[in-house]
């Protein structure tokens, strides 16, 4: 026992020594380098479980939900004794395809019991109009099956399920790393699902009102050694962004500003606040801590839009048939 104490003593104090003696790298034209590529997974979802109360929980509770997500992926890969009946619910993807993350999310070393960090109650604040609209949409996503515009944009191979492309960049059940690439003029991420770029022009101004990406228009500054950058002029097909960790809602007039600032060689802290006084009764906060990844990132070569698609609107006529 102790040399285990000793052991754990030792590494502890080889990690303090490591974060003191670490100092910000820049790029040759003075700016913080935030080149590299990080992942955002982690277990904790964007907003705050029913069954927590604060932002900040004990290590027990970060114990107990590690486990519990430990058991889940468990279970996805216990399969049932005999052939799976066809025309039934034959399951999905198992663990091996799968990254949700291990670990609840840490910012400053505190462990988090949601993404968001206001308000306090850790909710995306709508207004009745706003919910209202929330509801609307997924009604139309689950019921709607006339063209494959109204279905899903990752269904689609458009963007990543869910925001994870962003902004905000959220985590989703796998495929949760990002590449940054920086020139004077310029900040690249390149998000791994569905390998689409965001640019974002440094001192820029924005574009035309008529042009609205995928992933809205991203103008950057620097604030000292943090990256600001201000994004909106969403596509209105991105209104919507839901996935298993997260269901949110936004318009394409939202406005999303996010701060990226390196805090350690494998760590870069990620803030937003997100304002739309058409849907939400304040502007809301979150934060991310974003992880050196261990790399590199391959293309994600999405099929589903080549493949699925079609077979989607298909057994929606043969339902109607029937």
């Amino acid at each position: 026992m102790k040399t285990t104490l000793f052991t754990t003593f030792a590494l502890l104090l080889s990690t303090v020594a490591s974060a003191a003696d670490w100092k910000l790298q820049r790029m040759p034209w003075g700016d913080p380098d935030l080149q590299g590529i990080w992942t955002s997974a982690t277990i904790t979802t964007l907003q705050r479980p029913d069954e927590l109360e604060q932002l900040v929980i004990t290590e027990a509770q970060a114990t107990a939900l590690e486990k519990y997500g430990e058991e889940i992926l468990k279970d996805i890969d216990t399969l049932p004794e005999g052939d799976l009946k066809a025309g039934e619910n034959v399951g999905g993807y198992n663990s091996a395809w799968l990254d949700p993350g291990t670990r609840v999310l840490r910012v400053n070393g505190e462990p988090r019991s949601s993404i968001i960090v206001e308000p306090a109650d850790g909710e995306v604040p709508y207004t009745y109009l706003g919910r209202g609209r929330f509801y609307w949409q997924g009604y139309k996503w689950m019921q709607r099956h006339d063209n494959p515009e109204e279905r899903p944009e990752g269904e689609r191979c458009i963007v990543g399920f869910g925001s994870t492309g962003g902004p905000p960049m959220l985590p989703v059940l796998y495929n949760n790393n990002y590449q940054f690439v920086q020139s004077p003029e310029e900040v690249l991420i390149l998000v791994e699902m569905n390998h689409n770029i965001r640019t974002i022009r440094m001192e820029g101004q924005p574009l035309p009102e008529a042009i609205r990406p995928w992933l809205g228009d991203s103008t950057g500054r620097w604030e000292g050694d943090t990256l600001v950058v201000r994004t909106t002029q969403f596509h209105p097909q991105q209104n919507m962004r839901a996935a298993i960790k997260h269901q949110l809602y936004m318009t394409e007039d939202s406005v999303v500003e996010e701060r990226f600032t390196r805090t350690s060689e494998h760590e870069l802290l990620y803030q937003f606040t997100i304002t739309d006084d058409s849907i939400y009764t304040q502007p809301w906060r979150g934060e991310l801590t974003l992880r050196a990844s261990e790399g590199p990132i391959y293309e994600y070569a999405c099929h589903e839009g080549n493949y699925a698609l079609p077979n989607i609107l298909a057994g929606a006529r043969q339902e109607e048939k029937e």
